[in-house]
């Protein structure tokens, strides 16, 4: 890869090669230099996939809300956490009134369903702002889950969740915190009592949404929560 993208470099660096100090310096320059250009081409290929989602009249998410979600999904596939191409992205920034689930098909770069969800009950009213990985705490909690298989519960049809980030989510089979429907995750419920209804802290989804929704992204497709309290980078929390 060096010798394809940066041959200049690479003779200097070979040219160099009988002093170490100036070998060492080269050498931290290329490395430097190549992140850069794959930070480039990775957050170009990322603006190229957002301006060619397909909506299916469906509103578009933020672009840096988008842009750390692809970025996640592309280091979770290469590593193999998770196999399809499927992306679900829910954004704790808007207002439980408002549609800020999607799941989209990075195979065909469309947005298939933008949906109501809910956040947990100790996480905020209208608004998420608290989050937790503590059982009983009914809280949301943020990062990057795998999805996991369809059991039946009292919500009837449900879907496990993995979380992949170390002291943030990686609690949540135990907790039992899981993609189901609600009746309280609808607009009569939003013109009831102003805001959705809450959860124990598992993304709850519309009733009639759910079956479909869990069908398309259950076992082993990318589902991250964002808020922006997060300040750290995934991979400093990801479980290897």
């Amino acid at each position: 890869m060096i010798y394809k993208i940066y041959p200049l470099l690479v003779f200097l660096l070979l040219s160099f090669g009988k002093d170490s100090k100036n070998t060492i310096e080269l050498k931290k320059v290329t490395t430097k230099s190549i992140a850069k250009v794959e930070k480039l081409t990775i957050d170009s290929k990322i603006e190229n996939v957002y301006s060619t989602l397909k909506t299916n009249n469906c509103s578009l998410p933020e672009l840096k809300t988008f842009s750390e979600a692809l970025k996640g999904f592309y280091l979770l596939k290469e590593r193999g956490v998770v196999q399809k191409d499927i992306l679900t992205l829910i954004d704790f920034s808007l207002s439980s009134n408002t549609k800020r689930l999607w799941v989209i098909d990075l195979t065909t770069n469309t947005i298939l369903f933008q949906s109501l969800v809910a956040h947990g009950r100790n996480t905020g009213e209208e608004f998420a702002s608290t989050f937790s990985n503590l059982n009983s705490s009914f809280k949301s909690s943020l990062g990057f889950y795998a999805t996991g298989e369809i059991y039946q519960g009292k919500h009837g049809a449900s879907l496990r969740l993995d979380g992949l980030e170390r002291g943030v989510n990686d609690k949540a089979r135990e907790r039992g915190v899981v993609v189901h429907g609600a009746d309280y995750v609808s607009e009569s419920f939003i013109n009831s009592n102003k805001r959705l209804g809450r959860s124990q802290g598992c993304p709850a989804l519309p009733v009639e949404l759910t079956n479909k929704i869990i069908e398309v992204i259950k076992n082993k497709s990318c589902l991250y929560i964002y808020h922006p309290s997060r300040s750290f980078a995934m991979e400093e929390k990801l479980i290897s």
